[in-house]
């Protein structure tokens, strides 16, 4: 898939895409021009070790979602090397191309398992076959299909877990200046969890917090954000 090209997403179809074969992350070329990327809070303490994780406002719906900066610039990813990854736990929307759970029909609550035809990683020659000689789905398949189910039960989770930071008014708005070598960068449009209001919540809200798991995902945003100076280091090394 070119950087100009739109992702064409089809639904998964055994007369179809009996051919078909993916190839498991062999390239990370759909993402080496996403310096942000969707991640859900479960996965917060395994990617706050490598990533800072914030929060970005969607101008067009209004909503808040949880991102991890892989770059400190549009458009670019810090962490795609050729076909490697430079980091170590790579994220679950990252894991999941080219599937992708979409609604059966406009309007419907029914989902499909989507492929992204035009993925690079998708051919008839090489990788990961989706269905058998017979038609039916591999294990391979299988699998994926439930990583994509639980994917969108942690998303589900994670949209809560954001609606009620923004009904706590916990989320603030933050403006970062990096230096990069010599190159300084200001970041603004971000958010991140206000830790002087997290201290101040009533016994009451922060009990609900902890009894809905919420308190390891709060500390790993907080602790994510040294991961900047890392950022700051690979963008010197440009």
């Amino acid at each position: 898939m070119s950087e100009n090209q739109p992702p064409k997403v089809v639904a998964l179809r055994s007369d179809a895409h009996s051919k078909l074969k993916i190839r498991e992350l062999g390239t990370f070329e759909h993402v080496k021009g996403s310096h942000m990327v969707p991640v859900t809070a479960h996965e917060f303490a395994r990617l706050g070790a490598e990533y800072p994780i914030v929060f970005v406002k969607n101008s067009d719906t209004d909503q808040f979602q949880s991102v991890a900066l892989m770059g400190l610039k549009a458009g670019e990813n810090l962490f795609v090397d050729g076909d490697k990854w430079q980091g170590v736990f790579v994220p679950g929307a990252i894991r999941n191309h080219p599937f992708v759970l979409a609604p059966a029909a406009q309007g419907s609550d029914q989902l499909m398992v989507g492929l992204l035809e035009n993925s690079p990683l998708v051919s008839e020659e090489e990788g990961n076959a989706l269905f058998t000689e017979a038609g039916e789905e591999t294990d391979y398949l299988k699998a994926k299909k439930e990583a994509l189910v639980s994917y969108l039960e942690s998303d589900q989770m994670t949209k809560a877990f954001v609606s009620i930071l923004v009904e706590k008014d916990l989320l603030v708005s933050q403006s970062v200046a990096v230096n990069a070598g010599e190159e300084k960068i200001n970041l603004a449009g971000i958010y991140i969890v206000d830790e002087k209001k997290l201290g101040e919540l009533s016994e009451e809200d922060f009990a609900d917090f902890r009894k809905r798991g919420f308190l390891p995902a709060l500390y790993a945003q907080l602790g994510s954000l040294h991961q900047f100076s890392r950022l700051a280091k690979l963008q010197a090394a440009v």
